[in-house]
């Protein structure tokens, strides 16, 4: 009678041994830059006809020669996106920070900016607001001044000048980077290009090797791609595309008070427990909007963009 053994390893376990580990660095469409512990780089296909991998997240992948395919996207802290009528836009995962980069000049939008901060509260990503372009004077105090609520809420904002190089600035934000994964987010010209430069030289050249590999033409930020910031591989900065709107189709309306903090201060305090906040006798947020008679915790402005969105978001979709 023959000895009893070992079974013979099965193709399914010999296959989930095969599999290693890898963190998604860049992507342009069905095609992926997976980064493995050793810090290689290669590009790596979806399984399937669509890819479910976006910068940030940690994945188990299959070398095939030079290449590999992702097999399994592991489960994420978090996913920062945007979704408007017609599609989502995921920008990336596994984020602590979402830095929120504007400019005194051009003029920013306070609406994309409230948008913004409601996708990160949605999502339980730290945001931080950095207003760039503090040698400007006079356009940096009137852009200080309107972001007054902003600096009064528990986001903070950031006084930077990237052009100047700021020895002051660049530390203060390191100290806010240090040890974390950041997204850096913001319009065109508000500077994301020269701070990612700033924080990663030689940032250029990296993204101009991933865009020729994965065949994405120029190498301006058309996709979102990680960088890291210190040789130990600790701290990372991921750069996206700028952005002229930014849908919040994902958020509910009756969501939408309690993603604002200075409306969600006072929600609590409202007469109804469903109060929509804009009409509703013995509203706790109303009560303490600012008017041109009396000053008030919430300010007009953000109370408008409440409203708005709001009635955006109420919309029947179709």
């Amino acid at each position: 009678m023959a000895k009893s053994g070992r079974a013979a390893p099965s193709a399914a376990t010999t296959a989930a041994k095969a599999l290693q580990d890898g963190l998604v660095v860049a992507s342009h469409g069905r095609h992926c830059i997976v980064e493995t512990p050793s810090g290689e780089r290669l590009i790596c296909h979806p399984r399937g006809k669509k890819s479910q991998a976006v910068v940030g997240d940690r994945v188990r992948w299959q070398p095939s020669e030079d290449e590999g395919t992702i097999e399994q996207v592991l489960p994420r802290r978090n996913l920062f996106y945007r979704q408007d009528e017609i599609r989502t836009k995921s920008f990336a995962a596994n984020l602590d920070h979402v830095l929120i980069l504007i400019a005194a000049e051009p003029e920013f939008s306070e609406h994309q900016l409230a948008r913004a901060l409601i996708a990160a509260e949605a999502e339980r990503i730290a945001p931080i607001i950095a207003l760039n372009k503090s040698d400007l004077i006079e356009p940096f105090e009137r852009a200080w001044a309107r972001l007054a609520p902003y600096r009064r809420m528990h986001h903070g904002v950031l006084p930077l000048s990237l052009k100047a190089s700021a020895e002051a600035d660049h530390a203060s934000l390191m100290k806010l980077l240090a040890g974390k994964c950041t997204l850096v987010l913001g319009p065109s010209g508000s500077g994301k290009s020269t701070l990612t430069n700033l924080l990663v030289p030689g940032a250029d050249v990296l993204t101009q090797e991933i865009s020729q590999a994965l065949n994405s033409g120029k190498h301006t930020t058309t996709s979102t791609t990680w960088y890291w910031i210190d040789e130990a591989r600790s701290t990372g900065l991921i750069d996206s595309p700028g952005f002229q709107e930014f849908g919040l189709n994902h958020i509910a309306p009756m969501q939408l008070a309690g993603l604002m903090p200075d409306i969600a201060e006072h929600a609590g305090d409202c007469k109804f427990y469903n109060c929509t906040h804009l009409h509703e006798p013995g509203c706790g947020v109303i009560a303490n909007v600012e008017t041109a008679e009396a000053p008030g915790a919430i300010s007009a402005s953000r109370y408008r963009i409440y409203g708005e969105l709001f009635a955006e978001l109420s919309q029947k979709r179709y």
